[in-house]
């Protein structure tokens, strides 16, 4: 019998319910992709009061297209609403180390979802989707908090990922 694993979270970013942590959180080197330099940790300056973005419709335009091609794969607004439950860096500053250590940390969550849900839509043998399925639910529990991010960061599943993908080679 196969254990039913709890539903996927969204893995497309909604930046309406995001506190721009991609925007704060995230370094940018000036560039092809990027007009000007950004250390990660502070606003870019294009962010305006409301948390958007002041070049949102012209940003290849402006010399952004990295921006324009990022994806977080919902990790920003999953952190903003599930983990600090809509409150933001910008109105409690001391919320923005915590905010990008987890933000850090749910993209390789989020990064790992897809690469699972990817390799769940190939015609794997019975034992490669039974480790499919028990990494998968790894990266799936009730819920997450900042220590369980760090824990999962620094625990086992991240690398029974990076071992299991190899293994995929036939069926790709």
């Amino acid at each position: 019998m196969t254990e039913t694993l709890p539903p996927l979270p969204e893995l497309r970013s909604d930046c309406s319910a995001c506190a721009a942590l991609c925007c704060m959180a995230l370094a940018f080197d000036a560039g092809d992709d990027f007009a000007i330099d950004k250390p990660a940790g502070l606003p870019c300056p294009n962010l305006d009061e409301a948390m958007g973005c002041r070049l949102y419709g012209r940003l290849e335009a402006e010399g952004f297209a990295g921006c324009a091609r990022y994806e977080c794969a919902g990790a920003g607004q999953r952190v903003s609403q599930e983990l600090f439950e809509g409150a933001d860096w910008r109105t409690d500053p001391a919320l923005a180390a915590p905010m990008i250590e987890a933000f850090a940390a749910m993209r390789k969550v989020h990064e790992g979802l897809e690469l699972l849900v990817a390799a769940g839509r190939l015609d794997l043998p019975e034992p490669l989707e039974r480790e499919r399925r028990a990494i998968l639910a790894a990266y799936l529990p009730e819920s997450w908090s900042l220590e369980a991010l760090r824990a999962f960061v620094s625990g086992g599943a991240p690398t029974r990922l990076a071992a299991f993908l190899p293994k995929l080679r036939d069926w790709v």
